[in-house]
């Protein structure tokens, strides 16, 4: 099936080219020999994409492969925080916070970092050598875990291992999607980012309910039983009838140097790493918090993670919505100011029904944070054809900040008399957020007065 959709799909760019090429309409003897001098003269051209079909059985395939790869890469990054939690009090209760958070950071920084390096791999046609090593690397760190009894051991299976094979997979499995889409791009961008919140709820509640029953080698091992099925349906969804894109294509710079003399670039990407800095900070905590300031059990300071994995799921919807209607740098800015505010109320939440309401509303406007810079960025890139080398540029300087920013604020928790005192985490994740609204207000103000369309960009 997949063998006779590749022969249609190779069909159709032939009619296309030949469209698209004068001589195939008027063949001549004089023609095939200046063809064939031309051929022996010139460079072969690079391959050009077809456009977008829009939809079909290929495209939505597509999306159906990206969401089951962000269920495995994203889904573990968001669940940290459970770990945070059990390696604290069980597994590694020898190293502090600080240490521990290390873990997840370097997870989630080589996912954003190495994500950046993968761009021109696609390009020049090894997305499925990135889809099998990533995938590989991903299923192989879980099982690995399983087999941890050290910090050095679970550094290099959860944070190195893991972290690797999905920075592998990050962007290809995005493009892959966008390659197939134009009209209905940010509806399918959308199901694929969905499978972030899933992932996230799907593993912490997995987490919860096995460490119990069967103990963490065998709760870790059935979470990659699951991350290896969800691999293994997303190889043929993200390959089938992707035959043209083995093709090498240019690959886009890594680097372009006129960026650090754009003002408009260097505020974006001071804003992003202010934001980055708070961001991740209270998705490693909150169960923390639960249970050593709110004295809840192992499983409410789970579920209450979950309320704010849940939360983030609906705020991805909410801020598209609200781009749509304010502007994309507009509702960053809210989201990033209500997410500010939110973390310096949290110091003074004692009751846990309100740090759930809490929870539920960090998750939906954090949700932003993350959605919405690519759509802001693409109003201040002065050329588009730059598009993917700037951004890369500026989530590469970002990415360090979501390497430090829960280390930080792990060396900031006190120990009181038995209590653990998060002030200084609770500070440390408003005060960057509030930075990050600061640079936000002044990138704002600067794209509404380029644009010149309105307060709504």
């Amino acid at each position: 099936m997949t063998r006779s959709l590749d022969l249609e799909e190779d069909k159709a760019l032939e009619g296309i080219s030949q469209e698209k090429s004068p001589s195939a309409h008027r063949p001549s003897t004089q023609d095939s020999e200046e063809n064939a001098a031309r051929t022996q003269i010139e460079p072969t051209p690079e391959v050009q994409l077809p456009p977008p079909p829009d939809g079909g059985l290929h495209a939505w395939l597509k999306v159906l492969g990206g969401f089951l790869v962000y269920i495995n890469i994203w889904g573990f990054t968001l669940a940290y925080g459970a770990f945070q939690t059990y390696y604290k009090h069980e597994l590694l209760s020898d190293s502090n916070a600080s240490a521990i958070s290390w873990i997840g950071t370097v997870q989630a920084w080589l996912l954003i970092s190495v994500g950046v390096l993968t761009g021109p791999l696609f390009d020049l046609g090894y997305f499925r050598s990135m889809l099998y090593l990533g995938n590989f690397l991903v299923v192989f760190g879980i099982m690995m875990l399983s087999l941890c009894k050290e910090y050095w051991q679970v550094f290099l299976a959860q944070g190195l291992c893991m972290g690797l094979g999905a920075g592998l997979l990050y962007i290809p499995s995005l493009a892959l999607v966008g390659i197939w889409f134009e009209r209905k791009r940010a509806l399918a961008m959308g199901v694929v980012m969905s499978g972030i919140a899933v992932g996230g709820i799907i593993y912490i509640i997995m987490f919860d309910r096995l460490t119990k029953s069967t103990g963490f080698p065998w709760a870790i091992r059935a979470m990659g039983f699951i991350a290896l099925f969800a691999a293994a349906l997303s190889f043929p969804a993200l390959l089938s009838g992707s035959s043209i894109l083995a093709r090498p294509r240019r690959a886009r710079r890594l680097f372009d140097k006129s960026a650090l003399t754009d003002k408009l670039f260097i505020i974006f990407t001071c804003s992003t790493f202010f934001n980055f800095l708070g961001y991740i900070v209270p998705y490693f905590y909150i169960p923390s918090y639960a249970q050593d300031k709110l004295g809840t059990s192992d499983s409410t300071a789970l579920y209450i993670l979950v309320a704010s994995v849940a939360g983030s799921f609906f705020g991805r919807l909410g801020c598209g919505v609200m781009a749509h209607y304010l502007g994309s740098t507009f509702t960053w800015m809210l989201c990033s100011l209500s997410s500010g505010i939110l973390s310096l109320a949290w110091i003074s939440i004692e009751k846990e029904s309100t740090f759930v309401a809490f929870s539920v509303l960090w998750g939906f406007f954090s949700a932003g944070l993350v959605t919405l810079p690519s759509a802001a960025f693409a109003n201040i890139c002065p050329d588009l054809s730059l598009l993917g080398t700037r951004l890369g540029m500026s989530w590469g300087v970002s990415s360090i900040a979501s390497l430090i920013g829960a280390p930080i604020a792990g060396a900031l928790l006190k120990d009181k008399n038995g209590h653990v005192d998060f002030i200084g985490v609770q500070i440390w994740s408003g005060v960057c957020l509030l930075a990050g609204t600061g640079w936000l207000c002044v990138l704002w103000i600067c794209t509404v007065k380029k644009l010149k369309k309105g307060w709504w960009v």
